[in-house]
Formats: structure tokens, C-alpha cells, sequence
């Protein structure tokens, strides 16, 4: 597996399968969100399946798809709201993590400055610097 922190307590991650379950919880995530839609993967990792298993290992599991190219304000909404409501860090997973690192930028905007949010993920391997303009409009929107 491999998890990309951004914070202390967000990291993202490429497609996850049930048996990774007990290495998220031993890293001491607790809480899962799923960026990924189910159209993209074949249904062993669907989220309801992933779903089954983090809830069974007493995980927070949200699923929050990302569509290539159409994140909506929805996504951003849900996202924040998983990461405020989260009792420990959130890992989020999507296919390349990519998705994952874009909606935390622009769920966090205007809490993080759009600086950090694109340094956290340069850090990680995700390139955000095209998203400046919409990471600063979000922070002004939220702010």
C-alpha cells in the first residue's frame, strides 16, 4: 500500500482493497473516504465492499465520489465535513490518490494557504500548481 501523508492527520492513497484494512488501522487511521467511483473498478473493490471491511475494523467509511474532470462543491462539502467529524487522521483513496489530494486542497482551502496546500502535495507527488486560482478562489469563499 502506499499512503501519501499531506498533514498530520490526512494522507491519500492509490485504490485500496479489504485486505489493507488491518495495515490502515494499525497505522492508526480512523477514518476511510472513498474518491473513487465504483464505474472505474471491478466490484471487489467497490466501495461497499472496502465499505464492509473498514466498518467491521471499526473504521468511519464515507464514500464520496470523485468523477475524472468533475469535482463539484458537493465533493468539497463532503470531504470537509469528513475530515471536521473525523476522530483521527482520514485516509482517502481514489486510483492514483491524485482526486484525493485535489478535493482535501479544496475542502482546506482558506484553513491551509494555498502555498501549503500545493507544497503538502508537490511533497507527496501530486502537482496542484495549475489549481492555484481555484484553490485561492476557495479559500476567499471560505474565508
Amino acid at each position: 500500500m502506499d499512503i501519501r501523508p499531506l498533514t498530520p492527520d490526512y494522507a491519500v492513497s492509490p485504490q485500496i482493497e479489504a485486505g489493507d484494512i488491518p495495515e490502515i488501522v494499525a497505522a492508526g487511521y480512523t477514518t476511510v473516504i472513498c474518491n473513487r467511483p465504483d464505474a472505474e473498478i471491478m466490484p471487489f473493490n467497490h466501495a461497499s465492499e472496502i465499505g464492509k471491511a473498514a466498518t467491521a475494523a471499526g473504521l468511519t467509511f464515507v464514500v464520496n465520489p470523485v468523477n475524472p474532470g468533475a469535482l463539484t462543491m458537493d465533493n468539497v462539502e463532503t470531504q470537509a465535513k469528513a475530515i471536521t467529524e473525523a476522530t483521527g487522521p482520514v485516509l482517502a483513496y481514489c486510483a492514483s490518490g491524485n482526486r484525493s489530494s485535489i478535493v482535501w486542497g479544496m475542502a482546506t482551502a482558506g484553513t491551509l494557504s494555498t502555498d501549503k496546500i500545493i507544497a503538502a502535495a508537490d511533497a507527496a507527488g501530486y502537482n496542484l500548481h495549475g489549481l492555484r486560482a481555484q484553490l485561492d478562489a476557495m479559500a476567499e469563499r471560505n474565508a
